[in-house]
């Protein structure tokens, strides 16, 4: 039935965007509802199982195939503020690419950095002893020139403080520190180093506080996290495509009987098996390969390199 229900096709498009494209997915209710009915009961491989479990085993398949064969990629827009520091969003795992989006909408990618971080900031007296205070650290580092209240942000060390002045598109190359170029080796700049030969800006994730830091270059530019879910956010996002849909049950279904003492060793070898060849088969589906367009991009390789 669907996330449609009994929506008549008349009133799908006299609707709001909402259910919009919602029929190519099943809800993880009626998928548990289905299997306790199909692969549940007398005469059957399980005779016997609790609805708990299948929904434990369900949320965990979701979960697990959200990372890789699921289209749980999300997109989440925001305007990098004056302290140069996001937050991560609710249901973030991990990331895919983070663009800077110019004047015309055209997206720019951003790398991040290795070579900085943000350590835990210690206080100390002018004697360099450990100052406890009663406060929480977070709220007693407030830098000096900072209008910003630090309870909107996270714990800000020297080392992220310096990170976040410099200006990507203005480096001064000063051949006579030390620390940027060995006097041996002045004048014998061989390459660039790819990941900084670009003026989009740099970025790093503290996944210790759930902030992305930016480089001040990119202060009121707005952003693009491209970001990785485990499709459990929500009970609306509780979903699964419909070529997806039997991966699910055998995922529940090797799990379930994988955990049983009377199963033999051959029915549980025999789930596990038709659970890797549903996710092959559901990973292909999901890939959206379209001969049309994979003819075009292929046109472009038979061009000779001049």
């Amino acid at each position: 039935m669907g996330l449609l229900g009994s929506v008549s096709q008349e009133g799908y498009y006299e609707d709001s965007e909402d259910n919009k494209g919602n029929y190519q997915f099943v809800t993880l209710d009626e998928i548990i509802s289905s299997f306790m009915v199909v692969y549940v009961g007398e005469g059957k491989i399980l005779t016997k199982v609790n609805r708990t479990d299948v929904q434990f085993h369900g949320m965990r398949a979701i979960q697990e195939l959200s990372y890789d064969v699921l289209r749980s990629h999300k997109a989440f827009e925001q305007e990098v503020p004056g302290t140069l520091v996001m937050p991560l969003p609710q249901d973030y795992v991990n990331y895919t690419k983070i663009v800077r989006v110019d004047g015309k909408g055209i997206e720019k990618p951003i790398y991040p950095t290795g070579r900085t971080s943000n350590p835990f900031p210690i206080q100390q007296d002018v004697n360099g002893d450990y100052e406890f205070t009663s406060s929480s650290a977070a709220n007693s580092l407030k830098k000096e020139g900072n209008t910003a209240t630090t309870s909107k942000r996270p714990y800000i060390s020297n080392t992220s403080d310096r990170f976040n002045s410099i200006q990507a598109n203005n480096v001064d190359y000063d051949y006579d520190d030390g620390d940027i170029l060995d006097e041996h080796f002045m004048g014998r700049r061989y390459g660039l180093d790819p990941q900084h030969a670009q003026i989009n800006g740099t970025f790093f994730i503290d996944n210790s506080t759930g902030f992305i830091h930016f480089s001040s270059d990119l202060a009121g530019k707005t952003i693009t996290l491209k970001y990785i879910s485990d499709g459990l956010g929500t009970d609306s996002e509780m979903v699964v495509h419909k070529f997806c849909e039997e991966a699910i049950y055998k995922h529940m279904m090797y799990a379930l009987v994988s955990g049983k003492s009377n199963i033999p060793e051959y029915i549980v070898n025999r789930f596990k098996k038709e659970r890797f060849a549903e996710t092959r088969k559901a990973k292909i589906r999901l890939s959206n390969i379209k001969i049309e367009e994979f003819t075009q991009v292929l046109r472009g390789l038979s061009k000779p390199i001049k």
